[in-house]
């Protein structure tokens, strides 16, 4: 049996989250390219946030 699922948060919190990450991915890919080349860790930053956003817009109902 599967655990309940947390409550959603109030809207504001939820676009407040959805602004940080949405932030910090525009920042790791501007470091990306004024590093000029691919980093395995940039790389795994970035999927990782992708992966938080992804989950937050499930979690929410796509209320992001």
């Amino acid at each position: 049996m599967e655990p309940p699922s947390p409550p959603i948060p109030p809207k504001e919190s939820r676009e407040e989250a959805a602004q940080h990450v949405v932030h910090a991915r525009h920042l790791l890919e501007r470091l990306r390219e004024r590093l000029e080349k691919n980093h395995p860790e940039l790389d795994e930053a970035l999927e990782k946030l992708e992966s938080a956003l992804n989950v937050l817009t499930i979690k929410t109902g796509g209320m992001l």
